[in-house]
């Protein structure tokens, strides 16, 4: 049984960069990843090819992304060493002041002031700089700004993209030369299905790849299944950690000893574990454990037009952002060339409280323009012809998981339920599809069942002044547990109403940063 200082299971933004971070004050590190290793040339060129774009163990897909449907949410998330970075927009902005201000950890510390610097370190290391082009969508999306007093409000995205004078390999631009290798982004807009030409900022370019370089292990396509307190039960004396193979039939078993751990799967991956754990291995885990999950109040609207001349495939997978208000805003995402799986689940915007009410509006509108949805419906290429509105609010609802009899299951724990009827959406929708000549279509899921998606679950694990009303404290360590943290989605303890991934990275470099170096 090989020992390490600490073992982080997951390698996505809070476990790659506690893994740097740890290597750097000289303690062993072993990241477990339950996905697989993904290189450029691994990448699906189309979301087609399942295999490689979804994680689906029972059909032997062990893609990059995740979908996991609940009865009050859809979620989609990522798989592989690197997690989401994987297969997320490569978009990082800074929250506004509200997301500080809010939630379970407000009055914990004065966290607009004292993140600002690793914001800053942040966005240094995943390279973030603001998109150069403007493409078809983006234009549009300006459009609309304009169309309603707001071109103010509109503006490009930070992103995580190398963004290189050719195509051709270069040394590496970002860490002077301890880096991999990079190429320039050729637009393509094929981020969301694993960047093919290696300009793509992920996880395993930066924080993972120069940890390699100091010495960090990681174990790709090992899921954890059970962390047991050494001693007293009180972790003060270590942890041994078991883990099983999540790709092939015959599970083999590994047992590692640890001194400390952090847990960093991402909210499912952590709350499905650690909701199992607290039943046995581990049971002074909070009993907030699994509250106050938060969705961002997301929609997803794609917006199809008939135009063939216009190629909304092209560009970086999300390069503008209109700010509606303080709390709303509005990006548009979009897929690379050939990528139309969506195209399967796709059906007109729906009103009603019931799905009797929104099977008659989809029929009714269909019938209005029967000629223009079969055309939407069998566009040639429905990637270059569609563009998705990515609605995202700041606001109070939260959700609970909790253990199931198969599976986790999600209760309403705060707030009104989320919704795929969201009208400021649908009217934002509604506004653009008319400049884009087409039409707002959703996802079957969201028309049928009114049950809303989200590219970005948080919470589970939020911060607290006591086990009494946090799972962690401000500085990321689990209540009733010593040398145990979480460094993930969920501890995030407010909703950001923008892409968090930035967020999950400076609140682990701040955590990380409170760690001493090792003494010998």
């Amino acid at each position: 049984m090989k020992k390490y200082d600490y073992i982080i299971v997951g390698s996505g933004f809070g476990g790659s960069v506690s893994a740097l971070r740890l290597a750097e004050k000289g303690y062993s590190v072993l990241v477990i990843e339950k996905g697989k290793w993904y290189s450029k040339d691994d990448f699906p060129k189309t979301n087609w090819n399942l295999r490689k774009w979804l994680w689906l163990p029972s059909m032997r897909f062990y893609g990059i992304m995740k979908m996991t449907f609940y009865n009050h949410i859809a979620i989609l998330s990522g798989t592989g060493v690197g997690g989401g970075s994987l297969v997320y927009a490569n978009t990082l902005p800074k929250p506004h002041s509200n997301f500080y201000k809010n939630g379970s950890w407000a009055e914990l510390a004065d966290w607009e002031s004292e993140l600002s610097p690793y914001y800053e370190k942040a966005k240094q290391m995943l390279g973030a700089v603001l998109n150069p082009k403007l493409e078809t969508g983006d234009g549009i999306l300006k459009d609309l700004a304009i169309s309603r007093n707001q071109e103010s409000d509109f503006s490009l995205t930070d992103v995580g993209v190398f963004f290189g004078e050719s195509e051709d390999e270069v040394d590496d631009p970002f860490f002077n030369n301890k880096g991999p290798k990079r190429s320039g982004c050729t637009y393509c807009g094929a981020c969301m299905t694993g960047c093919m030409h290696n300009a793509k900022n992920s996880l395993d370019k930066n924080y993972l790849y120069l940890a390699q370089q100091l010495g960090v292990e990681i174990l790709s396509e090992q899921e954890v299944y059970d962390v047991i307190a050494k001693g007293e039960g009180k972790g003060n004396e270590g942890y041994f950690v078991k883990s099983k193979s999540s790709t092939k039939f015959f599970k083999k078993k590994l047992e590692f000893e640890a001194n400390n751990i952090i847990f960093s799967g991402g909210v499912l991956g952590t709350m499905n574990l650690l909701l199992k754990l607290k039943e046995k291995s581990l049971p002074n885990l909070s009993n907030e454990l699994g509250n106050s999950i938060l969705t961002n109040n997301e929609s997803l609207i794609f917006s199809v037009t008939n135009d063939t001349k216009r190629d909304l495939s092209k560009g970086v997978a999300i390069g503008s952002i209109l700010n509606i208000d303080e709390k709303t805003h509005l990006e548009v995402v979009r897929y690379g060339e050939g990528s139309g799986f969506w195209r399967l689940g796709m059906l007109p915007i729906a009103r009603g409280s019931n799905i009797g009410s929104r099977f008659i509006s989809v029929i009714s509108t269909f019938i209005k323009n029967p000629i223009k949805y079969f055309k939407l419906a069998f566009t040639r290429d429905f990637a270059k012809q569609s563009i998705v509105l990515l609605f995202m609010q700041q606001i109070d609802t939260s959700l609970q998981l909790k253990k199931g009899l198969f599976r986790l299951k999600t209760k309403l724990s705060s707030g009104p339920r989320p919704s795929a009827q969201i009208p400021l959406a649908f009217e934002l929708a509604e506004q653009y599809s008319k400049l884009n000549n087409g039409k707002p279509m959703v996802l079957l899921t969201e028309t049928v069942l009114n049950i809303p998606s989200t590219a970005h679950i948080l919470g589970g694990a939020v911060m607290g002044s006591s086990a009494e009303n946090g799972v962690i404290d401000k500085n990321n360590k689990v209540f009733g547990y010593e040398n145990m943290m979480i460094c993930d989605g969920s501890m995030i303890s407010s909703n950001p109403g923008v892409n968090p991934s930035l967020s999950i990275t400076a609140i682990t470099e701040r955590a990380m940063d409170r760690i001493g170096v090792k003494v010998s």
